[in-house]
């Protein structure tokens, strides 16, 4: 299991409009000029209901066993179980329609949070690709202590997708969706009793981390029920 959730506390000011400001803001030496002072409050962004955001998966929507996986993507369990368990998984379950697999995104940090934004900006067709990416080079894109370095990493991964900059960056400045991200991990979290990543929930049934064989002697029993 990785280490313990965040904190709402942390995680809040990771989600807030300090996303924007601390990663993004783009600032040079050789500007001089100071801008003029203003009273004008800016508006808050729109917010985003929760409840709206989609948990996006593959495999058939009808398969007789759905598994939810709790994930974040700087958890190196995570990224473990999807290069040595997901493709057998996939190959022998997902591709013959016995599962789903449905995505459930844990942020430990703003990292994995980022993440997240990146991934879902290509909607629902890329998501997954992405996630592969994600999940495969994560000592690669989240090694670096530069957030900044961080945010290009997973920009170049976004284009790899065939999206554009002007696109990645409204994406991973949304502030609203980034909350309404950590509030929907958070109901899930507290719904399913989640401690650490990965957990599998199959078919209502919590499990932790698992080897494929033992995975496998899972899947197998609920499709013979």
């Amino acid at each position: 299991m990785a280490k313990p959730l965040a904190t709402t506390a942390a995680l809040a000011l990771i989600a807030g409009l300090g996303l924007s400001s601390f990663a993004f803001a783009q600032t040079t030496t050789a500007e001089t000029t100071t801008a003029p002072a203003t009273t004008e409050t800016p508006a808050a962004p729109a917010a985003i209901d929760p409840a709206t955001i989609p948990d996006y998966g593959i495999g058939q929507m009808d398969a007789k066993v759905k598994i939810v996986e709790y994930l974040s993507f700087t958890c190196p369990h995570c990224a473990a179980f999807h290069s040595e368990v997901y493709p057998q998984l996939k190959a022998d379950y997902i591709d013959t329609g016995k599962v789903r697999l449905e995505y459930h995104e844990v942020y430990f940090d703003r990292y994995g949070l980022w993440a997240a934004m990146m991934a879902r900006c290509g909607g629902e067709m890329r998501y997954m690709g992405i996630t592969d990416i994600v999940l495969d080079t994560q000592q690669d894109w989240a090694g670096s202590d530069d957030p900044n370095v961080v945010v290009e990493n997973l920009k170049k991964i976004g284009r790899t997708a065939g999206m554009d900059d002007a696109q990645l960056d409204i994406c991973m400045k949304d502030a609203a969706m980034a909350d309404a991200l950590v509030k929907h991990f958070e109901t899930n979290m507290a719904a399913d009793k989640i401690e650490g990543t990965p957990t599998f929930i199959i078919n209502g049934t919590k499990h932790s981390n698992m080897a494929y064989d033992d995975l496998k002697a899972v899947l197998d029993a609920e499709l013979a029920k």
